[in-house]
């Protein structure tokens, strides 16, 4: 049973067709979009999961809907939820896709873990 937004997943894949490096992942309970290696986007039940510049976070102060990430209790640096009642709207959809868009090449890939 998939416990994230299908229509969403649809709507940011169409958004990141052009692009020549795009993976979709399972985890995290959702699903996860890779751009170049690296996680970008995120779709957790209905919210979509951002990667972006920390340092971006004073400057979305006048944007609704959104929350930072938080994991085991800890706020996840760099990571933020947007509530899909923002989502509903293209213009802030195509926001916050071309946020993590724009910190992709600056982000750190993940170790890859060796197979034995």
């Amino acid at each position: 049973m998939r416990t994230y937004n299908e229509a969403l997943v649809l709507r940011i894949a169409e958004r990141l067709q052009h692009l020549p490096d795009v993976e979709e992942k399972v985890m995290f309970s959702g699903l996860v979009f890779m751009v170049n290696g690296k996680m970008c986007l995120g779709i957790s039940r209905n919210d979509m999961m951002v990667r972006l510049d920390p340092n971006t976070l004073d400057s979305l102060t006048d944007k609704d809907g959104w929350e930072q990430m938080v994991m085991g209790g800890r706020p996840m640096k760099g990571y933020l939820l947007v509530s899909a009642d923002v989502l509903n709207r293209n213009d802030e959809l195509d926001y916050w896709i071309n946020l993590a868009l724009a910190f992709n090449p600056f982000a750190k890939a993940s170790k890859k873990t060796k197979r034995s």
